[in-house]
């Protein structure tokens, strides 16, 4: 009876060891949630079939076929990047070492069979991993916690792509505004060495001048291949975070920068909101606590690794049935587990100060990013306010001084071209804003931007220098 009981009760345990199961959302509603409380308000889906596939599409082409904004342009890269995709794999690894974590290992069985003369021995042995369901609550926990670090993962992968592809679609806007003004600004430059030209022939026009005139314009049509093809670099980048291919790459870009905002959000406290939200600072915390506790299960089992338990029944010829149990425990002489110790006790050293390396730097990046954010927002403003503003009225009263025959033409159009340079600096200056107020989100909310300097390429390829039309 004893033995039937000792039975009921392994089967039991196996049982229980074999009923971790898989999440129906595989982890992404933690994600999601994530993402919601930063700011990303757009869908990140897991596409694990031929039917999210068809979805995400629909949803694709729906976004393409109007004028692509920075938030669609966000959705589509999320909807479509497929290294975001791969990153996911990441996600159902740690949910499949969770779920692996609170499973037994499957028990053993023996049989054996011997035989003398006319006598027949039969022995039976069920084998079951004590050690596994000894430890099996701490690592259960382990695999919890690294789950719930790729969580944190894949939420800042996310995050990356959506400020990535921000950034880019920035980048490209820009540069395709700068091409269109560099075109005109070429228009002009050809216009007056035209001028020019007939001039010379009339005997109104030094050589001199007329050298100036058409090496502006040269200069004017090399600065416009410039930016042309700066246009189509930035755009092509954005192009590979949306993962876009085919037909779909004809996508419409805005014409123009959105405007500055009238005054920029208070942002208080900017240090203790990136401690608490940035997800390589949780990411690292954790990953520091789960070494720790890692270091708890090494201790415990540094000197026993192998502990099995063993149910043995026999059977022989003309004889009583025999049953028992054997414990099976592997001894530590030849190895202590000492240098399994020292690395995990050296593991959890390196990831605290890690973790403290970490929070230092993030600290110092959230102040440069808000420095940055800042002064690119006044720099922003003085160009729209006052600097075009003030070139647009000294180019009125040279039309004015013109018009009453006290400037040539060409006095005119070189002060238009003082204009070049006002205009291509307000073009920057507002890209930099925006580009300055991504970095500063993702700086508080999200990891490390590396170099917080303005990303975005320089537009000064479509502006001629100024001092050829002097």
């Amino acid at each position: 009876m004893k033995n039937g009981k000792s039975l009921m009760a392994a089967f039991v345990v196996f049982l229980l060891g074999g009923c971790a199961s898989f999440s129906e959302d595989g982890g992404t509603r933690q994600v999601n949630d994530a993402l919601r409380t930063r700011g990303i308000t757009q869908q990140a889906p897991w596409i694990k079939n031929q039917d999210d596939a068809t979805r995400a599409g629909d949803q694709v082409r729906a976004l393409l076929a109007q004028p692509l904004t920075a938030d669609n342009a966000v959705q589509i890269a999320l909807l479509n990047n497929r290294g975001l995709q791969a990153a996911y794999a990441e996600l159902g690894i740690a949910e499949s070492d969770l779920v692996q974590a609170g499973r037994l290992r499957n028990p053993g069985f023996s049989f054996g069979r011997t035989h003398r003369a006319d006598d027949v021995e039969y022995e039976r042995t069920f084998i079951f991993d004590l050690m596994g369901l000894l430890t099996m609550p701490l690592r259960t926990e382990l695999e919890s916690e690294r789950f719930e670090l790729a969580q944190s993962r894949m939420a800042a992968n996310i995050m990356q792509v959506a400020a990535d592809t921000r950034r880019a679609w920035i980048s490209a806007v820009a540069a395709q505004q700068s091409a269109a003004y560099a075109e005109q600004v070429k228009s002009a430059a050809e216009a007056a060495s035209e001028l020019a030209q007939r001039m010379v022939k009339a005997g109104n026009f030094s050589k001199l001048d007329q050298a100036r005139e058409q090496a502006f314009y040269a200069d004017a049509a090399a600065q416009l291949a410039r930016a042309r093809q700066q246009a189509l670099a930035e755009r092509e980048r954005l192009t590979r975070l949306l993962g876009l291919w085919g037909n779909d790459i004809a996508f419409k870009l805005p014409e123009r920068l959105p405007d500055l905002p009238p005054s920029l959000r208070d942002i208080v406290d900017i240090e203790r909101q990136a401690m608490q939200q940035r997800l390589d600072v949780q990411a690292a915390v954790r990953n520091a606590e789960n070494i720790a506790n890692s270091l708890g299960l090494t201790r415990a089992t540094g000197y026993f690794s192998v502990l099995e338990a063993k149910y043995i029944r026999n059977s022989e010829s003309g004889q009583p049935r025999k049953t028992g149990y054997e414990i099976e425990l592997r001894l530590p002489i030849f190895d202590s587990g000492s240098a399994k110790l020292a690395r995990a006790e050296n593991t959890h050293r390196q990831a605290v100060n890690h973790t403290a390396d970490l929070a230092i730097r993030a600290r110092s990046e959230v102040r440069e990013a808000y420095g940055a954010w800042r002064s690119s927002y006044d720099l922003a403003r003085h160009y729209r306010d006052d600097v075009v503003p003030l070139r647009a009225r000294i180019s009125e009263e040279t039309l004015l001084r013109y018009n009453g025959m006290l400037m040539s033409v060409f006095e005119l159009l070189a002060e238009s071209r003082q204009q070049v340079s006002a205009v291509i600096n307000a073009i920057e200056a507002q890209r930099d804003f925006w580009l300055a107020d991504t970095t500063l989100q993702f700086t508080i909310n999200g990891k490390s931007p590396g170099t917080i300097a303005a990303s975005g390429s320089s537009l000064r390829a479509a502006a001629p220098a100024a001092a050829a039309g002097h």
